[in-house]
C-alpha cells in the first residue's frame, strides 16, 4: 500500500466571502496565499491549508492557462467540522481572543489522553475546534 503523508487541504463552503475572510483573517489570525472573488486559500500552520470556496462558486470544471489541466467540480452543503491543533499553553489565548471577538464557545472536552478541545462556530455555523495535544494517538 503506498504511504500518506498527511491531509493538506481542509475545504469549507461559504455563503459570503468577504464576512468569511473578515472572520479567518481578524479572529483566526490566517494569512491568505492568494485569493479570488471564489475562494481564499490560508496557511493553516504546519504545511496544512485551509481553503474557503463561495458556495455554488466551483460547480464548473476550472480550465488552468497553458498546460496547468484543470479542477473537477465540487461543492459542499451544511455544516461541516474541522479542529485546529493548537499548543496547550496558547488555550487561554485562544478563548480570550474569541471572547474578545464576541465568537461565543459552544462546548469543551477534556480528553482520557489528556488533550483539551474547544468549540464555536464561524459566521457560516461550520463547527471549529481548537485542539490541544492529547486528542488523538497520533496527536
Amino acid at each position: 500500500m503506498p504511504s500518506l503523508n498527511g491531509v493538506l487541504e481542509t475545504a469549507l463552503y461559504v455563503e459570503d466571502m468577504a464576512r468569511a475572510r473578515t472572520f479567518f483573517e481578524g479572529v483566526m489570525g490566517l494569512e491568505a496565499f492568494t485569493a479570488d472573488h471564489r475562494f481564499t486559500a490560508y496557511d493553516a500552520g504546519a504545511g496544512t491549508v485551509l481553503l474557503l470556496f463561495l458556495r455554488g462558486e466551483t460547480l464548473e470544471t476550472v480550465v488552468l492557462p497553458g498546460d496547468m489541466g484543470t479542477i473537477p467540480p465540487h461543492d459542499g452543503a451544511g455544516r461541516v467540522h474541522m479542529a485546529f491543533a493548537i499548543a496547550e499553553r496558547d488555550l487561554a489565548a485562544w478563548e480570550a481572543q474569541l471572547g474578545d471577538h464576541g465568537v461565543a464557545i459552544e462546548g469543551r472536552t477534556h480528553w482520557p489522553r489528556g488533550g483539551e478541545s474547544v468549540y464555536f462556530r464561524d459566521p457560516d455555523g461550520h463547527l471549529l475546534e481548537l485542539a490541544t495535544p492529547g486528542v488523538w494517538p497520533n496527536y
